[in-house]
Order: C-alpha cells, then sequence, then structure tokens
C-alpha cells in the first residue's frame, strides 16, 4: 500500500502543475497538497505501526444516546497490513484482530468464530483505519478521484471538493478541503439507506503528522441539510513507531 502510495505521489508532483481542466488530475494535485498540509506522504509511509485511543457516542434522532464507547486501536503496516481494537463492556474484554489474512474475535475467554459476525467486524476495523488515515487513504489504487469545484457547506464553509468512487455497488464519497490550507475539514457519503456529513473539528499533531482529532457526523438530507447529530468521535494518545 505505503510503495504504491509514493508512485502516485510521483506521478502527481509531475503532473499538478498541468492539470489543466482534467479533474483527475486537478484531484490528485489537490489531494497532494492536502497531504503535505497533514505531515506528508513520506512521513505516512515511513509508519511501521500507529496506535491510538478512539472514543464514539452515537446519538439517536431524538437525541438520546445508544451507546458509548472507548477502543484501544493498533495498525501495523510492516511487513504486511495488521489491525486490532480492544475495548471492555459489561466488564468483558473484546479483542478484535486481523493477523493479514484472518479475523478473531476474544469475548473475555470465549472466541466467537461465527463467519458473518466477524465479517461485520472486518468492516467495523476497515471503517475505522480509514477514518483515521484520510486523507492517505485516498491515495489508494481502487480509488477514482475526480475533482468536482468549489462548494459552501452547510455550515457555511466554503471548499473543494474531490468525489471518490469505488467502483459499482459501493458507498460514494465527498472529501471537502479548505480552499487556502489544502486541510481536509470535512467529507460526506451517501450509503444505500443514509447520507452521512462528518465534520473535523480538530486535530491532534503526532510526530509530524495532522491526525483525526474531534469529529462530530451528521445525518442529512439529498441537499447536505442536517437531520440530526448521529455521532460524536475523539481521538486521543497517539503513538506511532517508524
Amino acid at each position: 500500500m505505503k510503495s504504491l502510495i509514493r508512485l502516485l505521489v510521483g506521478v502527481v508532483l509531475l503532473t499538478q502543475f498541468s492539470c489543466g481542466d482534467n479533474p483527475e488530475k486537478q484531484a490528485h494535485a489537490l489531494l497532494q497538497k492536502s497531504m503535505e498540509a497533514h505531515g506528508g506522504a513520506d512521513k505516512w509511509e515511513e509508519m511501521s505501526s500507529l496506535k491510538f485511543r478512539k472514543w464514539t457516542k452515537l446519538i439517536n434522532e431524538d437525541g438520546s444516546v445508544e451507546s458509548e464507547i472507548t477502543q484501544q486501536m493498533e495498525f501495523r503496516f510492516k511487513p504486511y497490513f495488521e489491525g486490532k481494537m480492544t475495548w471492555t463492556k459489561d466488564s468483558l474484554v473484546h479483542v478484535v484482530t486481523w493477523d493479514g489474512s484472518l479475523m478473531h474475535y476474544l469475548m473475555g475467554a470465549n472466541e466467537v468464530k461465527n463467519p458473518s459476525f466477524l465479517a461485520s467486524k472486518k468492516k467495523d476495523l476497515d471503517a475505522a483505519f480509514y477514518a483515521v488515515a484520510q486523507p492517505w487513504k485516498l491515495m489508494d489504487e481502487s480509488a477514482k478521484l475526480t475533482y468536482e469545484g468549489q462548494k459552501t457547506l452547510e455550515n457555511g464553509k466554503l471548499v473543494e471538493v474531490i468525489r471518490v468512487d469505488y467502483g459499482p455497488g459501493t458507498d460514494v464519497w465527498y472529501f471537502y478541503f479548505d480552499p487556502n490550507s489544502a486541510m481536509l475539514v470535512a467529507n460526506e457519503v451517501q450509503t444505500n439507506d443514509h447520507r452521512s456529513l462528518i465534520y473535523n473539528l480538530s486535530f491532534v499533531e503526532a510526530d509530524g503528522l495532522r491526525l483525526q482529532g474531534i469529529r462530530e457526523s451528521w445525518r442529512v438530507d439529498e441537499n447536505g441539510k442536517k437531520v440530526f447529530l448521529r455521532a460524536e468521535y475523539s481521538y486521543t494518545d497517539y503513538v506511532i513507531a517508524d
């Protein structure tokens, strides 16, 4: 993954000053600027592991709290990608691990082996990494990037927009960047049954990288108007190893 990012960044550096009106080249040029604003592609590639603590609160439409959880996250990149999530619920320690080929789930001393359950936890782990790895993760080979110009978000913020498409039947993502700093200020996703707008309210400086700090996720209608606050997130205690 990281060698691919390095190759793509090299291509971007060669083309960013001759993008013309090509929306794909414009998107890659903007993404390159954003990665630099967040600490650089090289710095991200140098990591061998990333650890942090993530707090999540899910909120129902009536304002009541659906759930609240604090998880310890760990991702290893060398020699291959591995992931781990640990949290405590009802006095039981839950541990989800991806060892590079298989998913495992321990609930206390008991191992859960249901395939569909493990598949859902793999999606949770992938989603957690996708969130913390922005904007670098958008350089994945599977992502088709298209620059869509500027727009004004619901909060009045003017942004530059990149649409990210992962192919037929997948969620459609929109990433919003500050026109001046190129920082990633928000993203929006259209799933098969709802639309969410996620604001990046703050970032945390960790070993030269500007990573997720506080975020909030809103359910919005087809016009981007807020319907209700769905989730709040806080990322802390980053530990990066080269």
